[in-house]
C-alpha cells in the first residue's frame, strides 16, 4: 500500500501537459460564452490558429511535438458575438492512420512502426500543423515538408492538397509566407532535400496562384524554418545544422535525430532580390540557431534591419521534442535580436539583443510603418521559474521607447502565440488575441487584451474544449460590405 503510494518527481506531469494528453476533441460551429468583459464591438473578423492536436494512437506517443496531426481553430467575431470551430486537418496520412487506428507513417521526430529494413520504404505525413495562410476564398493549412491542404473558410472542412496552380510533389512550401504591406503580393520558400540541396523562393499573386518560383543552391541539407521580407529583399539566416542523410534514409534515426550541429561553419546570410529572385549577396557570421523572424524593413541608410529570435545552438530542437512527452528537461533561452546587414554584401554592420529574457513566436502587425510598429511574443513571466515550463504571458515590445510590457496570464495558464488584429477604424491601433489553456482548470479560453497590453483582457470567451498548444495563427478581418 505504501509503494502504490509513493510517487517520483519524474512521474508528475507539469500543468501545461494535460493540453496535450489526450487527443483534442472536435467541435462545429458553437457560440462562445463570455467570462469577463465584452467583445468589442469593432472587432470583426476571424481568428485562424492551427497546431498539433493529436500525439498518440493506441497509447504510443510521437517522437516530436511537430509530429502531432494538425487541427484548426477558427474564432468568428461579428457584432460584439463570437463563435467557434476546430476540426483536425483530413490530410491523407491522418485518415489512413484513423481507419488503421496506429501510426503509420515517419514524420518529422518519429520513425514508422516495423522493422529497421522496412522503414527506409516509409513515406513521410504531412501533418499539416504549423500555420495557416486565410485567402480571398479559402484556407490553407501549412506543413513546410509538402503542399498545402485546402480548407473552407467557414466549415474549416479539408478540401484537398492544394498545388497554388502551380507546385509540383517535389517543390515544399513553408509554413512562413510573408505578405508584402503595399502590393499585397505573398513570397514563400522551400528546402529541397537530397544530394543537390535547393532552396525554392515562391511569389503569388493575392489570390495565392503562384507567379514566379525560382531555386538556389545549397550547401548540404541545411533547416530554414523561417525568412524576412524586407520590401525588395527576402533574407534568409541559414544556421550551421546539417541533414546527416544516410541514417535518416535508411530508417535508422529520424529527420530530427539526424540533424547535426555544426557551429564551426557559422551562420550565413543571403539575401535574395524579391523581383528576380537573384542571389545578391551571400556572407557568414557566428553562429546561431532560430526558428523565428519578427520585422523586417529598409532602413534610411538602405540597409536591411530584422527581428530574430536567436539561440547560441541547437538545444531547442531536443527542447521541443521533449514537449511532446509532457516533461521538459532541456532548458533553452531564445532572445530578440535586432540585425541591421548591408544587403549589397550581406555584412552586418551591428546587432543589438532588445530582449533578453525566453522568449518566441515574434509577431508584428501588418502597417506599412514597419520601423515604428510594436513586435509581440509569447514570453516567460519574470516571477516565474522557467525550468520546465512552457510560456506563461504574452509582452509587446515598443522600439519607438525600447520599453517591454508583459502581460501575464496567471499561475498554471499557458497562452499562445498572440495575433494583432487590427482596428478597421484605426488600423495603427487594435486588439491582441491569444489562446489560452488553464491546466488547473483543465479548459481551454480566449482572451482578447487592447493592443497595448496594458490592461487586465478586455474579454475573456470559454471555449468548448480543450485545445492543445499551438504553433502560429492568423487574423483575417471582414470584407467590406459593397458600396452602392
Amino acid at each position: 500500500m505504501v509503494i502504490d503510494a509513493v510517487m517520483t518527481e519524474a512521474s508528475v506531469k507539469p500543468s501545461w501537459a494535460g493540453a496535450i494528453a489526450p487527443p483534442a476533441q472536435e467541435f462545429s460551429r458553437s457560440p462562445l460564452s463570455i467570462l469577463a468583459g465584452a467583445v468589442p464591438a469593432e472587432l470583426q473578423g476571424c481568428l485562424y490558429r492551427n497546431g498539433p492536436a493529436r500525439l498518440e494512437r493506441q497509447g504510443q506517443r510521437v517522437g516530436h511535438w511537430f509530429d502531432g496531426d494538425g487541427a484548426v481553430l477558427a474564432v468568428q467575431f461579428e457584432a460584439g458575438q463570437a463563435q467557434a470551430t476546430y476540426r483536425y486537418v483530413q490530410t491523407a496520412g491522418y485518415v489512413a492512420e484513423s481507419e488503421a487506428n496506429q501510426f503509420l507513417y515517419s514524420g518529422y521526430g518519429s520513425l514508422a512502426p516495423g522493422p529497421i529494413w522496412e522503414r527506409w520504404q516509409a513515406q513521410f505525413k504531412n501533418a499539416a500543423n504549423t500555420s495557416v495562410l486565410a485567402l480571398p476564398d479559402r484556407l490553407l493549412a501549412l506543413w513546410e515538408g509538402g503542399m498545402p491542404h485546402r480548407l473552407d473558410l467557414d466549415t474549416l472542412a479539408t478540401v484537398g492538397v492544394d498545388a497554388l496552380d502551380s507546385l509540383t510533389a517535389n517543390e515544399p512550401y513553408s509554413a512562413h509566407p510573408k505578405r508584402h504591406p503595399q502590393t499585397g503580393h505573398i513570397f514563400n520558400f522551400g528546402v529541397v532535400a537530397g544530394a543537390n540541396a535547393k532552396l525554392n523562393c515562391y511569389r503569388s499573386g493575392p489570390d495565392g496562384a503562384i507567379e514566379k518560383k525560382s531555386s538556389i543552391d545549397l550547401n548540404g541539407i541545411p533547416l530554414i524554418h523561417d525568412f524576412v521580407l524586407a520590401d525588395r529583399y527576402l533574407v534568409f539566416c541559414v544556421p550551421p545544422v546539417r541533414l546527416n542523410a544516410l541514417p535518416a534514409v535508411l530508417g535508422f534515426r529520424s529527420f530530427s535525430d539526424a540533424l547535426m550541429w555544426q557551429p564551426r561553419h557559422g551562420t550565413q546570410l543571403v539575401v535574395v532580390d524579391a523581383d528576380t529572385f537573384e542571389v545578391i549577396s551571400w556572407g557568414e557570421t557566428d553562429a546561431w540557431f532560430q526558428w523565428h523572424f519578427g520585422r523586417g524593413y529598409i532602413d534610411s541608410y538602405g540597409d536591411i534591419v530584422l527581428e530574430v529570435v536567436r539561440y547560441e545552438d541547437f538545444a531547442t530542437n531536443q527542447h521541443l521534442k521533449e514537449v511532446a512527452s509532457g516533461t521538459i528537461q532541456t532548458s533553452v533561452n531564445g532572445q530578440l535580436w535586432r540585425i541591421r546587414l548591408n544587403p549589397q554584401t550581406a555584412a552586418i554592420r551591428d546587432q543589438v539583443c532588445l530582449v533578453p529574457q525566453g522568449c518566441e513566436f515574434p509577431v508584428v502587425p501588418p502597417t506599412a510603418d514597419l520601423e515604428a510598429a510594436p513586435t509581440y511574443l509569447s514570453i516567460h513571466a519574470p516571477e516565474t521559474d522557467p525550468t520546465g515550463e512552457l510560456f506563461g504571458a504574452i509582452a509587446q515590445f515598443n522600439p519607438q521607447i525600447d520599453r517591454l510590457t508583459i502581460a501575464g496570464a496567471g499561475a498554471q495558464r499557458y497562452p499562445s502565440e498572440p495575433v494583432f488584429a487590427p482596428n478597421p477604424q484605426h488600423p495603427e491601433q487594435g486588439w491582441v488575441l491569444t489562446v489560452v489553456y488553464d491546466g488547473a482548470q483543465h479548459c481551454s479560453e480566449l482572451w482578447i487584451y487592447d493592443g497595448a497590453l496594458e490592461s487586465e483582457p478586455l474579454c475573456r470567451l470559454a471555449l468548448p474544449s480543450v485545445i492543445p498548444h499551438s504553433f502560429h495563427g492568423v487574423w483575417q478581418g471582414a470584407k467590406a460590405p459593397p458600396q452602392n
